[in-house]
C-alpha cells in the first residue's frame, strides 16, 4: 500500500508565492548603476559617524512641524476612524473607507498640494484621511473579535449607544490605544516623508542634505529622528495629549493664503478627462482611455505588482531572520537588547526615505525598493513575532540552539507571522506604487510624472487605478486569510 502526503494549504501557499516571486525575479532590473557606488557608501558611513547637529537651520521647528502634523493628523483620523468602524457593517461605508486607505498619504498630499498648497491643511487632511480608513479597519475587527459575553448581561432596551460606551468600549480600550500608539508612530514617519514634496518637516532637510552630499547633517537628522520614535514610550503620555494638540495647532503656520477659486478649479475642471472638459465626444475619451491603459497604466501596473512580490516574500524570509533577535526563547538578554535597537531603527526608517538613500549610492532600478521594503516591513513584522514568542512557553526538556530554532519555535509562529505578511500586502503595494515618485516605474513614478506636467486628469486616473489595484490585493489577502484560517489579533498590537 502506497501512503501518498498531500502538502498542507500553509505549504501549497507558501510554495505558490515564492514561485510567483522568483519569476518576478527573474524578469525585474535589480543593477547597480553608480560607478562607484562603495565610495559613496564610504562618504555615508563617514557622515554617520560623524553626525553634524548643527549644520541644519531651524532643526528644532522641522521636528515641531513634523510632531504637529502626525498629531493633529492621527488624533483627526482617530476620530473619524471610530465613528466609521462603529458604521462598518455598511456596504457603502466598507467600500469608502477600502477607497480612502488604498491612496497612499503622499497622492493624497499632492492632490491637496494643487488645492491648498504648502499650507498645513495639506499635510494634516494627507495623513488623516487614509489613516482614517485604515483605523476604521482595525478598529472594526478589534470590535468583532471582542467577546460578546459582556453584550448578554446588559438588560433589554439598552440603547446602542450606551452599550458601547459602557459595555463594548471598556472591553477594548486597550487594544484601540496600543493600535492608536502604532498609528502615531506610524503618522511620524508619513509626517517626516510629506517634506520629500515640500512640507517644512525633517524630509525636506533630509533631501536637501543627501543631494548636497552633506552625509553628517543627514546622519545627524536621521539620528534625530530616531531618537523620537525610540523614545516615544516617555513622552506620549495621555494627560499631555491635550497639551501637545494645542501646541500642535498653535506653531503650524496657519496664516499661509490659498486660493478658493483655485480649488473650485481643480475640484471641477482640471481633474474631468481632457476630451471630456473640452466636448471632444466619446469616441476621443476612448483614444485617451486607450492612451492611458496601454501607454501608462499596463507598464506601471506590471512594475507594480512585480516589486510588490518580491517584496512581499522577501519580508517573510527576512522575518524569519530577524524575529529571534528579541525573543527570550532563543538569545540572551544582552543580545536581544542590541537586537532591539536594530528592529528599533529599521522599522522606524520610512521605506521612502530608505529607497531615496538607496537610490542615491545604487542607482535607479528595483534593488533600492526592494531592499528598503524588505527591510522595514521584515522588522515590522519580526518584532511583533519576537513578541509573540515571550508568550510561548517551552518543555523543561526542549532542545537548544538551531534545532530549538527549527522544530519548537518556527512551527509555533509561522502562521502567526503568515497573518501578518498577508495582512501588510496591501500595505506593501500602497508603498510599491508610492516609489515611484523617486523615479522607479511603478505607478506613483506616471502619477508624479502627470502632477509635474500639470496634467491633473491623468494624475487623478492614475491614483485611481492605483486604488483599484490595492483594494484587488486586500480582498485577495482577506481570502488567503480566511480559507487558511489565519487569525490578525497580532496586528491590533
Amino acid at each position: 500500500m502506497t501512503l501518498r502526503l498531500t502538502p498542507s494549504p500553509l505549504v501549497k501557499t507558501t510554495t505558490t508565492f515564492v514561485g510567483i516571486a522568483l519569476v518576478c525575479l527573474v524578469f525585474s532590473d535589480v543593477a547597480i548603476t553608480t560607478v562607484d557606488p562603495w565610495q559613496e557608501f564610504r562618504l555615508l558611513l563617514i557622515g554617520l559617524a560623524t553626525p553634524d547637529f548643527y549644520a541644519t537651520d531651524s532643526i528644532g521647528q522641522a521636528i515641531a512641524y513634523t510632531l504637529s502634523f502626525a498629531f493633529l493628523g492621527v488624533t483627526l483620523a482617530n476620530i473619524l476612524g471610530l465613528f466609521l468602524a462603529l458604521l462598518f457593517f455598511s456596504r457603502i461605508v466598507r467600500t469608502f473607507c477600502a477607497v480612502v486607505r488604498a491612496v497612499h498619504e503622499l497622492f493624497w498630499a499632492l492632490i491637496f498640494l494643487q488645492m491648498f498648497g504648502l499650507s498645513p491643511l495639506t499635510g494634516v487632511l494627507a495623513i488623516t484621511i487614509p489613516y482614517a480608513g485604515i483605523i476604521a479597519k482595525v478598529y472594526a475587527e478589534i470590535l468583532e473579535e471582542a467577546n460578546p459575553a459582556p453584550l448578554k448581561t446588559i438588560s433589554v432596551g439598552t440603547s446602542r449607544i450606551s452599550a458601547f460606551i459602557f459595555v463594548r468600549l471598556p472591553d477594548v480600550w486597550v487594544h484601540f490605544r496600543s493600535y492608536s500608539m502604532y498609528r502615531l508612530e506610524c503618522g511620524i514617519r508619513s509626517s517626516a516623508v510629506l517634506g520629500f514634496i515640500g512640507l517644512p518637516t525633517l524630509g525636506f532637510h533630509l533631501e536637501t542634505a543627501f543631494k548636497e552630499g552633506q552625509y553628517s547633517e543627514v546622519a545627524a537628522l536621521l539620528f534625530i529622528f530616531y531618537l523620537v520614535i525610540a523614545t516615544m514610550r516617555f513622552w506620549m503620555k495621555r494627560p499631555l495629549l491635550p497639551i501637545y494638540l494645542i501646541g500642535a495647532a498653535a506653531i503650524l503656520p496657519w496664516g499661509l493664503v490659498f486660493s478658493f477659486s483655485n480649488i473650485v478649479r481643480f475640484l471641477t475642471e482640471d481633474i474631468i478627462p481632457y476630451p471630456i472638459r473640452n466636448g471632444l465626444g466619446f469616441e476621443s475619451f476612448c483614444n485617451w482611455v486607450e492612451f492611458m491603459v496601454v501607454d501608462q497604466v499596463l507598464p506601471g501596473t506590471i512594475a507594480t505588482v512585480q516589486l510588490t512580490m518580491i517584496a512581499l516574500v522577501a519580508t517573510g524570509l527576512l522575518t524569519l531572520i530577524l524575529f529571534p533577535l528579541i525573543s527570550p526563547l532563543l538569545l540572551g538578554k544582552g543580545s536581544r537588547f542590541l537586537g532591539h535597537i536594530f528592529l528599533v531603527i529599521a522599522r522606524s526608517t520610512p521605506e521612502y526615505i530608505l529607497a531615496f538613500v538607496l537610490l542615491q549610492l545604487w542607482g535607479p532600478s528595483m534593488l533600492p525598493a526592494i531592499v528598503a521594503l524588505t527591510l522595514h516591513n521584515g522588522a515590522i513584522i519580526g518584532h511583533l513575532i519576537g513578541r509573540y514568542t515571550e508568550t510561548i512557553k517551552l518543555r523543561q526538556d526542549a532542545v537548544r540552539g538551531l534545532n530549538r530554532y527549527a522544530y519548537e519555535v518556527l512551527p509555533r509562529v509561522y502562521r502567526p507571522m503568515l497573518a501578518l505578511l498577508f495582512y501588510r500586502w496591501e500595505v506593501i503595494m500602497r508603498e510599491t506604487a508610492i516609489l515611484g515618485i523617486l523615479g522607479i516605474t511603478t505607478l506613483g513614478f506616471y502619477v508624479d510624472s502627470a502632477f509635474a506636467d500639470l496634467r491633473f486628469d491623468r494624475a487623478i486616473f492614475l491614483i485611481a487605478i492605483t486604488a483599484l489595484l490595492n483594494i484587488a490585493v486586500d480582498a485577495i489577502s482577506r481570502s488567503v486569510r480566511v480559507r487558511l484560517r489565519l487569525q490578525t489579533s497580532l496586528v491590533q498590537q
